[in-house]
């Protein structure tokens, strides 16, 4: 009857220490920063689906830049070659990698659509004004996404990082994961340069 009472008496004391330790945040706030990546692996999925159908537009507009239009295809090629595992989230070199791959695809597509301005005929195309739109919408349903994923994961961190929750993540090898971060950092660092003098 004591070892029954004291075995009862364990579980309790150790299911309030997990509970109050934080474990529960842990599996929660985990739970949540991978739907919210999925949701950001979705929606670059999306984009690069895209790039395809843009691709075809645009090479029926035979004096089209092809410098710009190669880089979006290598660009595409690189950002889809990168195998996202659930490791990624755990590892900031294959995260910062695939970060820098959608970066370089988002930049050729931005590019693209700044050259595209200036063929009138490619502006006229209904197909390529469609397609414009969908790259658009997505791109701020990427934006959304990465918004989501960032609080979910300055969540975790904080509460990774937190005393006492800290000792649970040290228990259970709970590491702070990385998170996206600007890819043009230095260049935002340097104030603009304004020049009122007139030629």
């Amino acid at each position: 009857m004591k070892s029954r009472f004291f075995t009862l008496a364990v579980a309790a004391v150790l299911s309030m220490l997990l509970t109050g330790c934080g474990y529960n945040d842990f599996q929660r706030l985990d739970e949540q920063t991978k739907s919210a990546w999925s949701e950001v692996l979705n929606q670059y999925q999306r984009r690069a689906d895209l790039v395809p159908n843009i691709v075809a537009t645009v090479k029926g507009e035979t004096a089209f830049e092809q410098d710009t239009l190669t880089k979006v295809i290598e660009a595409r090629a690189k950002a889809t070659s990168i195998q996202v595992t659930p490791e990624t989230l755990k590892d900031p070199a294959a995260f910062s990698k695939f970060q820098a791959a959608q970066g370089e695809l988002g930049s050729a597509l931005s590019r693209l659509m700044a050259v595209s301005e200036r063929y009138p005929d490619l502006k006229a195309n209904k197909a390529f004004s469609d397609l414009r739109v969908q790259l658009e919408g997505t791109e701020n349903r990427i934006t959304v996404a990465r918004n989501r994923y960032i609080q979910t994961v300055q969540e975790y961190n904080v509460l990774t990082r937190s005393f006492p929750s800290n000792l649970t993540a040290m228990i259970f090898s709970y590491s702070v994961k990385p998170n996206f971060a600007v890819q043009n950092e230095a260049q935002i660092a340097v104030p603009p340069q304004v020049n009122f003098d007139k030629k």
